[in-house]
């Protein structure tokens, strides 16, 4: 995700250091115009934008805070936004620790897939100060098809999980459906007819069908994130007093998919235990 970001604003003329974790990653944006950094805090030095997009808070935190993170360098009145899909404490502890800094900050995950991020079609749903979002939003803009303001700190991490909890449920949903239809013996191609160009057809469930029964696993979204994203909303949930019980039903579909060595593929990979007679 990061990458197709990257190069978004390159296309779009941003001047642009990156820094990923992985050298391999990082080096070949040094061709294409980039500044390759030695560190986040090398990254965010000279930066009027800082922008993460990493796994999950504990790559955040380490990104934003460690000994050689962005913040450490972060200027003031630097623009700090985290896109990654994180929980609301995080963000929030994020926020705080920005604002001593003297910089501003915006929770900006983004809905859609690495296709999305290449082609500079993202949309970014935000959290924070709506005043701060107007002097990022060229960035932002480079980077997306839209840009929508959810409210104060929290708002967009808080929607993402949302969103992606209710794409997790689904997602497993189908896995069970598709299942049930092989172990039936129907015509797959036919059922998957009916439920793809029916009410459940939601523009998902039809690409992730796809993949189940090419197959094709090849990532997309990684398996475990989207396990990992199902354990945030469940605890987000919770502070609200909000079981979210078709979360956890999910969420054991996609324990057993990453107990049986699928972890690191497409979500669609969850169908993968369920096939076995």
């Amino acid at each position: 995700m990061g990458s197709g970001m990257a190069r978004r604003l390159l296309a779009n003329g941003f001047p642009l250091t990156v820094f990923n974790r992985s050298a391999e990653k990082a080096g070949p944006f040094a061709a294409e115009g980039a500044r390759v950094a030695g560190s986040p805090r090398d990254a965010a030095a000279q930066a009027d934008v800082i922008i993460s997009m990493v796994a999950d808070d504990v790559a955040a935190r380490n990104l934003w805070l460690g000994g050689n993170g962005a913040l450490a360098a972060a200027r003031p009145g630097a623009v700090c936004i985290e896109c990654s899909t994180v929980t609301v404490g995080w963000v929030r502890e994020l926020s705080a620790a920005v604002t001593a800094r003297g910089g501003e900050f915006l929770d900006a995950p983004v809905t859609g897939s690495k296709t999305h991020a290449a082609a500079g079609e993202l949309c970014f749903i935000v959290g924070g100060n709506a005043a701060t979002l107007e002097k990022a939003r060229p960035v932002l803009a480079a980077m997306s098809k839209a840009i929508i303001y959810l409210g104060p700190t929290g708002s967009g991490a808080m929607v993402k999980l949302i969103n992606n909890f209710v794409c997790g449920v689904q997602v497993a949903a189908l896995a069970e459906a598709l299942a049930m239809i092989e172990h039936s013996g129907l015509d797959r191609a036919k059922a998957l007819e009916v439920l793809t160009g029916g009410a459940p057809g939601s523009p998902l469930v039809k690409a992730v069908s796809a993949r189940m029964t090419t197959p094709d696993f090849t990532p997309n979204f990684l398996l475990r994130l989207m396990a990992k994203d199902l354990g945030y909303a469940i605890q987000e949930g919770a502070k609200l007093s909000v079981e979210l019980v078709t979360a956890t039903a999910a969420l054991e579909d996609f324990q057993r998919a990453i107990a049986t060595g699928h972890g690191e593929k497409d979500i669609a990979a969850i169908v993968e235990p369920m096939r076995k007679k």
